[in-house]
């Protein structure tokens, strides 16, 4: 199918592109990549009067970081971030997560930004940022605001970001040299949406787990971190029998949905067996790390 009629603006800066927005309303759409939106439009479920463009908006396609603080710009693709050295040695955990999305087409196209806002439950780097503790700087008319990670991501492509504001970029704190990560999902084929995911990290001094974080997604209408089972590991030896229960705890409160492609028991007993295999590899990654710096 072909999308319907609309009128094309390529704005070269974030002031345009608000104005844009501001003369439109509610019948303009923000095309960041356009990996979801433009199927959407080519079904038809999707109708606005006016697009607007931020590919041309050249601030917004930056990496760089600063005062252990990692700063992706909405714009920066996909796979411009699998390739940036600046991800791969600041944040393990993003860089594994990268290669999963779609195929390379995809990411050559789709944006950190555009995934961050479309908000898809089922989305590798929305749980990323989570599990990270990142947060997105977004102005509008009101001026720039930064919100959480944790607290922007609402429901099925849903976020706290208002319809009259953009997103600029994500900021997500250097993983220290002491915390071992892990991506891990299981899908019916390379690049489908995965079926669950689970990000997780691990930070261990003196042989047990200082702080701990666990992600999940594909099992509820966002990311879902699994702060019990985190709870649960801290100041423990990360044993085959102490992750086997953090890896019940983390989906002891599940309640994922059924569909074509999985039922929700199964869904909820791959995500214990995830949990668990993230948390092994990202334990054994922060003992590595530890002997490297000795």
């Amino acid at each position: 199918m072909k999308p319907p009629k609309f009128a094309y603006h390529a704005p070269a800066t974030v002031e345009e592109a608000l104005g844009l927005l501001a003369e439109h309303g509610d019948d303009a759409k923000v095309l960041a990549g356009g990996q979801s939106l433009m199927p959407l439009l080519s079904l038809r479920l999707a109708r606005p009067e006016a697009l607007i463009d931020l590919g041309g908006i050249a601030s917004l396609s930056h990496i760089g970081v600063d005062d252990d603080v990692v700063t992706i710009g909405a714009m920066v693709t996909e796979r411009d971030a699998e390739r940036s050295d600046i991800v791969t040695r600041h944040l393990p955990l993003l860089a594994e997560a990268l290669p999963h999305i779609g195929h390379v087409a995809i990411r050559n196209r789709g944006t950190v930004g555009g995934s961050i806002v479309h908000a898809d439950a089922a989305a590798e780097i929305p749980a990323v940022m989570v599990a990270l503790d990142a947060s997105v700087t977004v102005v509008g008319p009101g001026g720039e605001r930064t919100i959480s990670a944790a607290d922007l991501f609402q429901g099925h492509y849903t976020t706290a970001i208002e319809d009259d504001e953009i997103l600029v970029d994500v900021r997500i704190p250097v993983t220290p040299p002491s915390t071992g990560s892990a991506f891990v999902e299981v899908a019916r084929r390379h690049g489908d949406f995965a079926l669950v995911g689970v990000a997780a990290t691990v930070a261990i001094d003196g042989g047990l787990a200082s702080d701990c974080r666990i992600t999940l997604s594909g099992v509820g209408d966002r990311p879902i971190r699994a702060t019990e089972a985190e709870a649960a590991l801290v100041g423990k030896a990360l044993s085959d029998e102490t992750i086997a229960l953090a890896a019940s705890a983390a989906v002891a409160g599940l309640h994922p949905s059924s569909d074509v492609h999985g039922s929700a028991t199964y869904r909820k007993h791959l995500a214990g067996v995830l949990v668990a295999r993230a948390l092994t590899t990202a334990a054994a990654r922060a003992t590595a790390s530890q002997g490297a710096t000795r």
